[in-house]
């Protein structure tokens, strides 16, 4: 019997499909896609109106904004960077060459007018000054025996007129002889020069003394040229030489400044200068003591200016010397030009097209927006301006405009405007 060949097994689906679900497959395969374009434009078109919503709203719901209030008795400053220095400085030192002795001050000591500084070795003078002393003494001895002379000579003159007189008395009367007379005369008349003598002698004694007193007085002074003493009430700012050392003349020893002329030496930008005067209030912050300003004045503006840096020089004094003060220290200085009896301070953020002083800004008026072009004046220290012109009254100015500001928008103002 002939045997048929094998033929392969056709593997068997577990879940064939249905011949009704097997064309509903088919034709959703074949449907056409107009329904996905639909859906895509429908999307779209819900879109649209949820921003056309959100615009609408965002343009007729009030927008909340922050305004510049308006502040009194607003000061207007001008800042300036300086250093401690002093008007009167002096570099002090002897007359005369020698050698130190004698030193009783030193550096951050106060002293007063007249104080000894230092000392030369003066031996050699103060013998020369004791020479002079005895000479005046002399001077005054050889006056008083001058006065002695002159009075004897005096009396001596005196008698020699009284016998004179006696003589001619007699000689009228028959009692003495004219010879006697003549030499009584002759007598008073030698009476007469010893006195004369004895004048001149006294005139010569006291010039004498004169020069005796002169040389005293010159030695004397060459002697304190070997005394330093301090000019003034001062502050001693350097001690330069010390025991030993042998200066010589106009050689600097001491360095002392007046504590009562010490003041900043500050630089101010010259386009602000010109507010600048003697008198101005001023407070004075040093740099190891920042946070706390000292009040000061403007007492005195430089007629030179710096030409590189274009700042004027402005020396600004204490009214009360801090005590721990040190020249050369940087220091700051605010000076007040002027005080606004009533200011509005604007950021330079809420401008725009800032130039020659002049500006857009936003501004709330009876609850809506508006711009308004305004007037500004100086800058003040911390940035801002102030409105000095073109604000309606009742205005406020907006000062940090947001996204969606429009005129004739509602607004509402933040509380606790910024300041």
């Amino acid at each position: 019997m002939a045997t048929l060949p094998l033929q392969p097994s056709v593997p068997l689906l577990e879940n064939p499909p249905r011949p009704d679900e097997a064309a509903k497959q088919r034709r959703l395969l074949h449907r056409p896609r107009s329904w996905r374009g639909a859906t895509i434009w429908f999307a779209a078109i819900l879109a649209l109106a949820a921003g056309a919503g959100w615009l609408l709203r965002s343009y007729t719901q009030a927008v909340t904004v922050e305004v510049a209030p308006a502040q009194t008795n607003v000061a207007e400053q001008v800042f300036g960077l300086g250093t401690i220095g002093a008007d009167v400085q002096s570099a002090v030192g002897f007359k005369v060459a020698g050698v130190i002795n004698e030193i009783n001050a030193n550096e951050g000591d106060h002293v007063k007018a007249g104080q000894v500084l230092a000392r030369l070795d003066a031996r050699d003078i103060a013998a020369q000054v004791a020479i002079a002393e005895v000479g005046v003494q002399q001077a005054r001895a050889a006056i008083d025996k001058g006065d002695a002379d002159m009075a004897n000579a005096a009396a001596s003159l005196a008698n020699a007129k009284a016998i004179a007189a006696r003589r001619q008395t007699l000689v009228k009367e028959g009692f003495a002889s004219v010879e006697e007379t003549q030499t009584l005369v002759t007598a008073q008349r030698v009476a007469e020069a010893n006195l004369n003598v004895a004048r001149v002698e006294v005139e010569t004694a006291r010039s004498g003394l004169a020069g005796a007193l002169a040389q005293e007085a010159f030695e004397q002074a060459t002697l304190d040229n070997y005394t330093l003493r301090a000019p003034y009430d001062s502050w001693v700012l350097a001690r330069n030489l010390n025991l030993g050392a042998m200066p010589v003349p106009g050689q600097t020893v001491f360095t002392l400044v007046d504590p009562r002329t010490i003041w900043v030496v500050g630089y101010v930008d010259e386009r602000l200068a010109g507010r600048l005067r003697v008198g101005q209030k001023a407070e004075i912050t040093l740099r190891s003591e920042q946070g706390r300003r000292y009040p000061g004045h403007v007492a005195r503006i430089e007629i030179q200016s710096d030409p590189v840096n274009e700042e004027r020089l402005v020396d600004v004094a204490f009214d009360s010397l801090p005590p721990n003060i040190h020249l050369a220290e940087q220091a700051e200085v605010y000076i007040t030009t002027g005080v606004l009896a009533q200011a509005v301070k604007v950021p330079q953020s809420a401008v725009a097209g800032l130039a020659n002083d002049q500006g857009t800004v936003w501004t709330v008026e009876d609850g809506r927006l508006h711009q308004r072009k305004v007037s500004f004046g100086s800058e003040f220290l911390d940035g801002t301006l102030p409105v000095v012109g073109g604000l309606p009254e009742g205005a406020k100015v907006v000062t940090v405009p947001t996204n969606g500001l429009r005129a004739g928008r509602a607004v509402v103002v933040a509380s606790g405007p910024s300041p």
